[in-house]
């Protein structure tokens, strides 16, 4: 299967998917420096002392994924003002069975527009039109809602709870279980208002 170009870009629900970009530390550090409260309640890495050091090591690592054809982060930005909205990603992909997992987080000014829902509907169609998946996953502590709400939206069945799934600050955790397949997709407005946005337990 041929590679994945890194340049690859994804438009659509006014938004604009892209890989991160060295020169994106700037606004990644004030979009999680933001989101401490919202964001970080779910994801340990979005902490008060996350600086540029963390932003740029994360991009290192986003670009790394491309390059290895393992994991496949894209930054979020409104098509129309060009502002980081947040992040979605494809990892911990399992070739053998043709699954993968989707995490995405949303900055706390742009919250509650539904970009979760439209950028995930843009990286799951990604996944299954480019890389051929079969499955992908999104993994949810029980407590996040606001993520479990994002996956109900997007068109991902809900399988149960899967027991020490995740690692929650140390120590193996029950997690809630959502898959998409090929279909199960739900059209999607760039109009979206209301719903609750977070993240998924990855990202």
């Amino acid at each position: 299967m041929a590679r994945i170009d890194p340049a690859s870009e994804l438009h659509g629900n006014g938004l604009h998917l892209r890989a991160y970009r060295a020169d994106d530390a700037p606004a990644l550090l004030a979009a999680v420096r933001e989101s401490i409260d919202t964001v970080g309640r779910w994801l340990p890495w979005c902490h008060a002392q996350y600086g540029e050091a963390d932003a740029h090591a994360w991009i290192a690592h986003c670009a790394e994924g491309w390059r290895d054809d393992e994991h496949y982060a894209f930054a979020v930005f409104d098509a129309a003002t060009a502002t980081l909205c947040g992040a979605v990603g494809l990892n911990q992909r399992n070739r053998a069975h043709k699954f993968i997992n989707l995490g995405y987080w949303v900055r706390a000014s742009r919250q509650r527009e539904g970009i979760a829902v439209r950028a995930a509907a843009l990286i799951a169609a990604f996944g299954f039109e480019r890389l051929k998946l079969a499955r992908i996953e999104i993994v949810t502590t029980p407590d996040n809602l606001a993520s479990q709400r994002v996956a109900a939206a997007l068109g991902a069945v809900y399988e149960g709870v899967a027991r020490n799934r995740i690692m929650v600050h140390g120590q193996a955790a029950d997690a809630l279980m959502y898959s998409l397949l090929p279909g199960d997709i739900r059209p999607v407005s760039a109009n979206l208002q209301g719903a609750a946005q977070t993240c998924s337990t990855s990202s």
